[in-house]
């Protein structure tokens, strides 16, 4: 797969671009990058690529040409007019079903856009999408660009050992990822869960989804809405919204003697992520792993 991408910031993307799995990915020919610096592009002496807003207001807004001409030039690179993306606050926001989609595409290319972002008749002209990362504004579109790439490349085939290190992930099968330990087994009093020392693959997989059901729940409960789940999958669910219901109409510990609830249970490993930590029981950790990424970019 091939990425193309247009910005003002070149060597800021390719010392990025160029590291960790992404830089492996090329050198073993599973992508190929490209940056395009924008400016290369202009007709003026000043190598200028913006100006004034008409109708006035602040900021600046990015020429057309300079724009369109870096994009003509990367389609005879490429040999074929690739999927034009503009990183955009009015784009549909990332996630990870449009990155896998995005990713069947043999190539792709990113304009990032910078100041008051850019005139709006190139893109109408030639951007087929416009995506954001989140609701929050960056300087520029060369972080969410750069996100967008990492995002989309790890799905392409050759770029990760196995399909199975991001099938399992947050997000990809629309669960959370479930909570993962290493050595040593036992931390600061804290153990991993038994189940995870036993070598039973049947129950450490039923151990795990449990988990994404229970992170789910617990972190991001609107996402259980489209997931798929069996029947026993969702009794499972069920349960741990009763339990909780009940623990938590429960005076707190020391109000009437008590022992504080949570402790045990579908119910209790939901409620267990907040001191960080896991027992025997299999306690849910607080927060996912893969935490989410994004930005609003002008």
């Amino acid at each position: 797969m091939r990425f193309d991408l247009m910005t003002l910031f070149p060597e800021m993307c390719e010392r990025v671009l160029g590291e960790s799995i992404l830089g492996r990915a090329q050198k073993k020919g599973a992508v190929e990058v490209y940056t395009h610096q924008i400016r290369d592009y202009t007709l003026n002496k000043q190598k200028q690529v913006d100006d004034y807003p008409y109708g006035g207001g602040m900021g600046m807004v990015m020429y057309a040409q300079p724009i369109a001409d870096c994009f003509r030039a990367v389609c005879r690179q490429a040999g074929t007019r690739p999927h034009l993306v503009y990183m955009s606050p009015q784009g549909g926001v990332l996630t990870q079903r449009k990155a896998l989609e995005l990713s069947r595409r043999p190539n792709i290319c990113v304009l990032c856009g910078h100041y008051e972002g850019v005139d709006e008749r190139v893109l109408d002209a030639l951007v087929d999408e416009q995506i954001s990362i989140g609701d929050y504004v960056l300087t520029g579109g060369e972080l969410p660009a750069l996100v967008l790439i990492d995002c989309v490349a790890r799905l392409v085939p050759g770029v990760l050992s196995d399909d199975v290190c991001f099938t399992e992930e947050s997000h990809f099968s629309g669960l959370l990822e479930y909570p993962q330990y290493t050595r040593p087994a036992v931390w600061e009093g804290r153990e991993v869960p038994e189940v995870l020392l036993t070598g039973h693959h049947a129950n450490i997989q039923k151990w795990r989804r449990e988990q994404s059901l229970l992170r789910t729940l617990r972190c991001r409960p609107d996402m259980l809405e489209g997931a798929e789940l069996s029947g026993k999958e969702r009794a499972f669910l069920e349960e741990c919204r009763r339990e909780r219901e009940a623990e938590e109409a429960v005076p707190p510990a020391g109000t009437d003697g008590e022992e504080a609830p949570g402790e045990s249970g579908p119910a209790g490993r939901l409620g267990g992520g907040a001191g960080g930590g896991a027992g025997k029981t299999g306690g849910e950790k607080g927060g996912a792993k893969d935490g989410a990424a994004g930005g609003r970019e002008d």
